[in-house]
């Protein structure tokens, strides 16, 4: 068991510690006027990209925050740059591709993420 979050290699099992954070979507406007629901943040990554490509300097496949938009929803529950997204609402982040975490992430109203955060040891 590998106990490096940020050296992970997919499928296999991890040890980590892992920060809770609840994000609830506010709601919005596109630029074609129609409601949509914002998080406020991007992700990067996937078992589908190569992360030796990745101009963040990432060190596996996991899904990552890349940018969390100033007073989103996503700042304001506490998500940051970097941080690698271990689950949404249960399901693994670990082992999913690009496209399906974008469109888990935007099928959900609420997010509840378990993200590893580098620097952080202990709670």
């Amino acid at each position: 068991m590998t106990t490096a979050a940020f050296q992970h290699e997919a499928g296999t099992a991890m040890e980590c510690l892992s920060i809770p954070i609840t994000l609830e979507k506010e709601g919005g406007i596109d630029q074609q006027g129609r409601q949509v629901m914002r998080c406020g943040f991007k992700i990067g990554g996937g078992i589908d990209q190569d992360y030796l490509k990745s101009p963040q300097g990432y060190t596996d496949n996991g899904i990552y925050c890349t940018e969390v938009h100033e007073g989103s929803a996503a700042a304001r529950a506490g998500l940051r740059t970097h941080d690698k997204i271990l689950q949404c609402n249960g399901y693994d982040f670990t082992m999913v591709t690009h496209k399906k975490a974008v469109e888990y992430i935007k099928k959900h109203p609420v997010l509840n993420l378990l993200v590893a955060r580098k620097g952080v040891t202990h709670s």
